[in-house]
């Protein structure tokens, strides 16, 4: 079994805006229907973020969510580690803005872009930087407000997006066996172009020409990255499992970033597993990039579908093209 880093979930929160968007809301603009929509995505409906929402919001509802879950105030933190690819401003990060709207003390905060893989990755930063010893409570978010970078007249990507937040702290484990046990982290560069935001960075700031030709909307290439998303989420989950030395059998919950159901099911299908040991909430929110683990995972938590002692997996892949696992036990 894997070396196991005593630093577990002590709280956990999740938020999404109140505004329903459903599949019959883009018969009305859009050449689709709801049927074609479910039966290739598994989506039925998604929540789009109104005019005073945004990435901030609902990073610290879902934290203040967390922080009241583990029992601790937001001068107890020590790390803020925020996950995003659609974040309030291009500089400074995120995360900055959410320890002043929280009344932290001046603690480290950072952003991590690594878009649906995002949660993962900044778990696994926050963790190793807790192992070293200089801090004892971190927080780690992913919020995303993915309409804010979706072409509403593009099918191909607008059906698919949603916003919304989780957050998780992590702190000390109170016993023996909760904790961080493995992880995976990997990217392929030469992939970057097949999910990306061609223009608003350095080498094609914003002019009247990016804007005119919709090049701040996310782009993306369907065939390519499906193909991808299913061979790589089951080999990140038979790495995980086979580095920590346990078997599928001994998870209790396989956590998946949400990007489409088909590959979800396809993935349990090459696996072997059972489609009931992941969790789904597509159908109800869409892809909401980072922030589609950390919400499933505080939904399977609130409903009592996962529980101390248990082994959760949690997979994300998307754009990069980039993919991360961590395996913990509550």
């Amino acid at each position: 079994m894997g070396d196991r880093i005593p630093m577990a979930i002590r709280g956990l929160g999740s938020a999404v805006p109140d505004r329903v968007m459903t599949n019959a809301d883009f018969e009305k603009t859009l050449e689709t229907s709801d049927e074609w929509i479910r039966s290739r995505t598994g989506i039925r409906e998604r929540r789009i973020a109104g005019d005073h929402e945004d990435t901030l919001t609902m990073a610290a509802v879902s934290s203040r969510q967390a922080l009241a879950d583990a029992g601790l105030a937001p001068g107890d933190l020590d790390l803020i580690v925020v996950a995003t690819c659609t974040p309030v401003v291009p500089t400074p990060a995120t995360a900055c803005f959410l320890q002043h709207e929280l009344g932290c003390r001046h603690i480290g905060a950072f952003d991590v872009q690594a878009a649906c893989s995002g949660f993962v990755y900044a778990l696994v930063s926050a963790v190793y930087l807790m192992s070293s010893g200089r801090y004892r409570n971190a927080l780690v978010v992913a919020s995303e407000k993915m309409s804010a970078i979706t072409d509403f007249e593009d099918r191909s990507t607008c059906v698919l997006l949603g916003d919304g937040a989780g957050a998780a702290v992590i702190g000390p484990a109170e016993n023996g066996v909760s904790g961080f046990y493995e992880h995976c982290l990997g990217a392929d560069g030469s992939g970057a172009r097949l999910i990306w935001v061609p223009a608003g960075g350095s080498k094609e700031p914003a002019s009247e020409r990016t804007v005119a030709e919709n090049l701040h909307y996310l782009k993306m290439r369907g065939r390519e990255v499906y193909k991808f998303a299913v061979t790589k989420m089951r080999d990140v989950i038979a790495e995980t499992t086979a580095r920590a030395g346990i078997s599928l059998d001994d998870l209790a919950l396989i956590i998946p970033h949400q990007s489409n159901l088909r590959i979800i099911e396809s993935a349990a299908e090459k696996l072997g597993v059972a489609p009931a040991k992941f969790a789904v909430n597509i159908d109800r929110f869409g892809n909401t990039s980072a922030a589609s683990i950390p919400m499933a995972l505080h939904e399977a938590y609130r409903t009592g579908r996962i529980k101390s002692g248990d082994w959760v997996l949690m997979a994300g892949f998307g754009a990069g093209l980039s993919w991360a696992s961590a395996l913990i036990r509550l």
